[in-house]
């Protein structure tokens, strides 16, 4: 794994800076991603901390009341739970409000069912370790369930729910509530923002000036540096001046942990030359800035005693601590995604009524790869979107006027393509199947153009709305240009754009258009996407067992959510100044 250089061959000079990465974060990066990953950590989670209490809880005591402990499990997809932890005990309580927090890492693309069960502490293990209590010994007060995105969706980030009786479902007894309240772990929220110039830098090139960028790693326990971020590239300039970057806590781990800022002359062939290299932490690096004084660059050798100091330095213009709002705050504060799906109903599907076509129903109920993909996509996305209603579209077919449509209401209406919920948009799909003849070219330009419409209208007036269009297709298209150049324009707007593959087809040109290499999209005029609004996932690597769809598709997301709200200075509307 080539890790930053991989950014850097591909990406060419565009800046690579992973604010926040495996907070929900905006940018993405091997290095980055290939550190979580080589801790065992999922590059895109968020720690919580939830906070339970509960009221009129049954009383099971005789003498005195009930001593209760809550313990948290997560549901496994086999409905097996795994207990991730427990309260300590408050004696003599029917209304408890616990201290002890339970921690569970936050994954957007996933839905993560919880169970919460309550029990009452019998006197004679009070002076018991909760860690070791058997909960068989233990009175059962009530259960209840959840999924985590429920609770960091409310406005307040508390759930309150209802106690149950696990024997006994359906029969609601009275059994007290239990709220549960969701809080980001503080250090997710710290970054730092710093500017750098540099002056009297190396000429390398031949016939030019050298085009330096600089690259920033930090070194972990065993020694090694991991690259964490990189600057654009200034051409031609032995003096530049970089654009802020953004370094969460995440990233440079403490202030006082060192970094190695490195400053490379640009080659397009991927040998960059190293011009010298700076050890620094991030408490060194607000010194420089408060005294304004530069630190000279050295020239690394095999022997830490060699080091030759040049005469080029480094300056640090800017160096401020700032919060940084992440994905769940915006949520929480009230900002929605919007969900639309569009079909694709061209020929090369095969003819629906052959088990062999992609858009085969099964008289048995197994799901076709449609089906499967508005399902799993749709169970994660409908948790933010407050009414569940869909815009749902097909394209490439010859509709119910006999004309090809590259846009068409899948539930055959003329006055609106909404749907209610999942369910809506897999009914209007089947009777779609019924009434629409597949035919083609595969255009994707209208969808994206027509949401991009919505999208852009929809931000005009309100500005907490975000879009994400699922396009489902088995197909090559003929219109890459024009998608193109749709996806550049739309790269302005709140929108982002998943893509699944289904069938066999070759999807070279979906890569193209997800630009994961590092290199943005570019319109027909020369203009370049602002931003990586695409994420394309062929369903035969998920059926292969090699990803889960939702999980590829939805990574991302949080992160083209932020590097939209981010340079518009959107902030969370009612968030409480800590």
């Amino acid at each position: 794994m080539g890790m930053c250089w991989s950014e850097d061959v591909r990406g060419g000079k565009q800046a690579v800076r992973p604010t926040e990465s495996h907070n929900n974060s905006g940018g993405h990066n091997d290095a980055v991603d290939f550190f979580f990953r080589s801790l065992g950590l999922h590059a895109l989670f968020t720690q919580i901390e939830l906070s339970l209490s509960a009221s009129k809880l049954r009383d099971r005591d005789i003498t005195s009341k009930s001593d209760p402990m809550a313990v948290v499990y997560a549901k496994k997809r086999d409905g097996a739970l795994e207990e991730i932890g427990r309260t300590e005990v408050i004696m003599n309580s029917l209304n408890p409000a616990w201290i002890v927090k339970v921690s569970i890492a936050y994954q957007f693309e996933i839905v993560q069912p919880l169970v919460f069960k309550v029990y009452d502490v019998d006197t004679k293990y009070h002076n018991v370790s909760v860690k070791i209590l058997k909960l068989n010994e233990q009175d059962f007060l009530g259960q209840a369930s959840c999924v985590l995105s429920e609770i960091v969706t409310k406005q307040n980030r508390t759930l309150t729910l209802n106690l149950n009786d696990k024997s006994r479902t359906g029969v609601s007894r009275n059994l007290g509530t239990l709220s549960v309240h969701a809080e980001e772990t503080v250090a997710s929220r710290s970054a730092v923002e710093i500017s750098f110039h540099c002056s009297c830098l190396a000429n390398v090139d031949l016939f030019s000036k050298s085009d330096p960028f600089l690259r920033i790693s930090r070194i972990v326990e065993s020694g090694d540096s991991v690259p964490i971020c990189k600057t654009e590239v200034i051409n031609d300039n032995l003096n530049p001046i970089w654009r802020p970057i953004t370094l969460s806590m995440q990233q440079y781990g403490s202030k006082e942990n060192p970094l190695i800022i490195e400053c490379f002359d640009f080659n397009s062939n991927g040998n960059h030359v190293l011009l010298g290299k700076i050890q620094k932490s991030v408490a060194d690096l607000q010194k420089l800035h408060q005294e304004r004084s530069g630190a000279n660059f050295v020239s690394p050798s095999a022997h830490r005693n060699h080091e030759k100091v040049l005469k080029s330095q480094l300056f640090v213009d800017k160096c401020i601590e700032k919060e940084q709002h992440t994905f769940l705050d915006y949520i929480s504060a009230g900002f929605e995604l919007n969900f639309i799906v569009a079909v694709d109903f061209t020929a090369s599907n095969g003819n629906p009524r052959t088990p062999d076509s992609l858009h085969y129903i099964d008289p048995s109920g197994r799901l076709n790869s449609y089906q499967q993909a508005i399902m799993e996509v749709g169970e994660v996305i409908q948790f933010y979107d407050s009414d569940r209603r869909f815009p749902a579209w097909g394209f490439g077919g010859k509709t119910f006027n006999g004309a090809v449509s590259h846009c068409f209401n899948l539930n055959g209406m003329s006055n609106g393509s909404e749907v209610e919920g999942i369910d809506g948009i897999m009914a209007a799909y089947a009777s779609a199947l019924h009434n629409v003849a597949l035919a083609g070219p595969t255009l994707f330009g209208p969808v994206i153009n027509m949401a991009a419409e919505i999208a852009g209208q929809s931000f005009s007036h309100d500005r907490s709305k975000y879009f994400v269009l699922l396009i489902i297709t088995d197909g090559v298209l003929t219109d890459l240009q024009e998608t193109k150049d749709a996806l550049v324009r739309a790269s302005d707007l709140p929108l982002s754009i998943l893509i699944v593959g289904v069938g066999g087809a070759d999807f070279t040109q979906m890569e193209i258009l997800d630009a994961d290499n590092g290199r943005r999209l570019e319109s027909s005029t020369g203009r370049v996407a602002t931003r990586d609004i695409v994420q394309f996932v062929p369903m035969r690597e998920v059926h292969s067992g090699r990803i889960s769809a939702v999980q590829a598709l939805l990574e991302e997301l949080p992160g083209q959510f932020l590097t939209h709200v981010r340079p518009r200075d959107m902030k969370p509307c009612n968030l409480q100044v800590a």
